[in-house]
């Protein structure tokens, strides 16, 4: 349980650095990926909707704690929200399908970053409401896809929990 926890931890500080530093030279329309919302999304699928809100809530807030310019918690709100929706849809998904990874990051990719500008907008959060955001936010989805299937399986591993799978 606590080694699980550590590789969690260490799981989000890989995400973070890797988002915040390679990820920031590699934008495709001025998008990015976002890599902590992906992995929340990997641990909403696998364990569902509490782990999901709360590994988002706490991946989420890593993320709020370096970007300047948004109000602290949005993207907490934002990858908790998503976490704890995607865990309840997950229940419906068929466990065995292959290259659902994309799709999943896709479709919370989408659902992530409009909660995101709806909740900065409302807050008032100057250009949230314009189309060039609104076309990084579908560009950022499509690029959540793409890098999908490793950070799943980066976020499987950490998530993993020997103990538990021998019913302990």
């Amino acid at each position: 349980m606590v080694l699980r926890r550590v590789r969690l931890v260490l799981l989000v500080v890989t995400l973070v650095v890797l988002e915040n530093t390679v990820f920031r030279h590699l934008r495709v329309f001025d998008a990015i990926p976002s890599l902590c919302l992906i992995a929340t999304i990997a641990v909403a699928y696998e364990e569902g909707p509490q782990a999901g809100a709360i590994f988002g809530f706490t991946s989420g807030f890593a993320i709020d704690m370096l970007l300047s310019g948004t109000p602290v918690g949005l993207s907490a709100l934002s990858f908790a929200l998503t976490g704890y929706t995607l865990g309840v849809l997950q229940g419906g998904l068929v466990r065995e399908v292959r290259g659902i990874s994309p799709l999943l990051a896709f479709v919370g990719g989408i659902l992530g970053g409009t909660i995101f500008l709806v909740v900065g907008g409302i807050s008032g959060v100057d250009g949230f409401f314009s189309l060039k955001q609104v076309l990084v936010v579908i560009t950022a989805a499509v690029y959540d896809g793409v890098v999908a299937a490793p950070v799943f399986k980066f976020t499987r591993w950490a998530n993993h929990d020997p103990d538990r799978a021998r019913g302990w």
